[in-house]
C-alpha cells in the first residue's frame, strides 16, 4: 500500500506543476478557442489541461519502470508501451481537436485505432464474462468487444466534461472506489503480490486528478479538454479490463468467499460499470437523443445531464457537487455489497443496500430541489425591454 500511496502523491505533484506550466504557456501564446454556444463559461479559457494530465501519467508510469515493486506490470513490457502509445495518440488527437475542432469521424477513427493498439498490440482483451459458467470468446470477438468497450467508456467520460471540476472530481471518486475494489479483490483472489496493472493505473489516475483539480475547480483557470477527458476514459477502461476482463470466473468460488452464486458471479463486473454509471448514462441518452433527431451521435448539444441540472436552477458548483454525490453513493454502495459478500452471515448485503437506498434518496432530494440561494441568484426574467416587431 505504501508504494501505491507514493505513486498517488508523486503523480499528483508532477501533474500539479505541469498544469501550472501548461497554463502559463497557454496564456502566453493565447492558446484558447472562442466560446461556443453550448459552453457554460463566459470568458475564453485554455483547454489544454489534458497535456499536463497525460505528461503526469506518463512520468509516473516511466518512474514505475525503475521501481522493483512494479516490475510485474512491466512483464511483458509491450503492454505498458501499448498503453502509453494509445494514450499519446488520444492526447495528440484531443489537443488538435481542442484547438481546431476536428471532424467527429476522424476522432472516432483515432479512438478505434488506440483501442486496437491496446487489444492487438498490448494483449488487453475481455476474454470471458463471469455469468456463473465460464464463457470464453473467440479471439476476434474478444478483440471487437474490448475495442467497443474502450471507445464507449472514453466518450462517456468525455461527454460529461461541461462544468468546472466535473470530470476531474467524478474520475477521482470513481478511481478511488475502484482502487479499493481492485486491492481487496487481488488480496481475496490469493495472488502472490498486490502489485498489478489495474490497481496501479487506478492509483496513477487518482494522483492525476488530484493534481489537476485545484486548477480546474470553479472558477476554472484551465480546462482539460478532449485530450484530458479521453485519456482518463481510456485508462479507466484499461484498468477495468485488465482486472475483470481476464479473470477466470471459476476462481470465484461462492462458497469459499461466502457469496450467493448470482451475486458472486456479477459483482466483479458490476462494480466497474457502477463507477462510470453516470457517464455511461449521459452517453447513452445523448446517442439516443441525437439519432432520434436525425443527427450524428457525436454532434454537440446543450442537453447533457449537467446542462439539465443547470436548467433545474442549480448553480455550477452545486451541480458538480451533486454529481460527486451520485458517483460516490452508487459506487460505494456496490463496493460495500462486495465487502459484505465476503462474510457468511444473513445480513451480509444490508450495509451496502442500506447505504445505497439512503444515499440515492438524499441525492434525489438534492437534485430535484435546488437550494434557495441558487434560486435567488437566478433572475426570474430578462430586465431588458423588448421592442415589438
Amino acid at each position: 500500500m505504501k508504494q501505491y500511496l507514493f505513486t498517488i502523491i508523486l503523480t499528483a505533484a508532477i501533474t500539479f506543476v505541469l498544469t501550472w506550466a501548461v497554463l502559463r504557456v497557454s496564456l502566453r501564446f493565447k492558446l484558447y478557442p472562442e466560446i461556443r454556444d453550448r459552453d457554460v463559461h463566459t470568458r475564453p479559457t485554455p483547454r489544454l489541461g489534458g497535456v499536463a494530465i497525460f505528461l503526469g501519467i506518463a512520468a509516473a508510469m516511466g518512474i514505475s519502470a525503475a521501481n522493483p515493486f512494479f516490475q510485474s506490470i512491466w512483464m511483458p513490457p509491450q503492454t505498458m508501451w501499448s498503453i502509453l502509445g494509445a494514450a499519446l495518440l488520444i492526447a495528440v488527437i484531443g489537443v488538435v481537436d481542442d484547438l481546431w475542432d476536428l471532424d467527429w469521424m476522424i476522432k472516432l477513427g483515432a479512438q478505434f485505432l488506440a483501442a486496437g493498439i491496446l487489444t492487438i498490440g498490448g494483449g488487453l482483451q475481455i476474454l470471458s464474462l463471469p455469468f456463473g459458467d465460464l464463457i470464453v470468446f473467440s479471439s476476434w470477438l474478444s478483440i471487437t468487444i474490448t475495442m467497443f468497450a474502450i471507445v464507449v467508456v472514453m466518450n462517456a467520460v468525455n461527454f460529461i466534461d461541461g462544468l468546472d471540476g466535473l470530470v476531474a472530481g467524478v474520475c477521482l471518486i470513481a478511481n478511488g472506489v475502484f482502487f479499493a475494489y481492485s486491492y481487496i479483490f487481488t488480496r481475496d483472489s490469493g495472488a502472490s503480490s498486490y502489485f498489478n496493472l489495474s490497481t496501479f493505473i487506478a492509483a496513477v489516475l487518482i494522483g492525476a486528478c488530484i493534481g489537476f483539480l485545484p486548477w480546474n475547480w470553479s472558477p476554472a483557470k484551465l480546462f482539460m479538454g478532449d485530450s484530458g477527458a479521453l485519456v482518463l476514459g481510456l485508462l479507466m477502461a484499461v484498468s477495468a479490463i485488465s482486472l475483470t476482463g481476464q479473470m477466470d470466473p471459476s476462481a470465484l468460488d461462492p462458497e469459499r468467499l461466502g457469496r450467493s452464486q448470482l451475486l458472486g458471479a456479477f459483482i466483479p463486473i458490476l462494480l466497474p460499470l457502477m463507477v462510470v454509471l453516470l457517464p455511461l448514462l449521459d452517453f447513452g441518452l445523448a446517442v439516443l437523443r441525437r439519432m432520434h433527431a436525425g443527427k450524428s451521435p457525436f454532434s454537440p448539444d446543450r442537453k447533457h445531464l449537467h446542462h439539465r441540472m443547470l436548467d433545474l436552477g442549480h448553480r455550477d458548483r452545486d451541480a458538480v457537487l451533486i454529481f460527486y454525490a451520485w458517483t460516490a453513493v452508487i459506487s460505494l454502495a456496490v463496493l460495500l455489497m462486495y465487502v459484505g459478500a465476503r462474510e457468511d452471515w444473513p445480513g451480509q448485503y444490508l450495509p451496502g443496500v442500506g447505504f445505497g437506498v439512503v444515499g440515492i434518496a438524499a441525492c434525489l432530494v438534492l437534485t430535484l430541489k435546488p437550494s434557495r440561494r441558487a434560486i435567488a441568484a437566478t433572475p426570474d426574467s430578462d430586465p431588458t425591454p423588448v421592442e415589438p416587431s
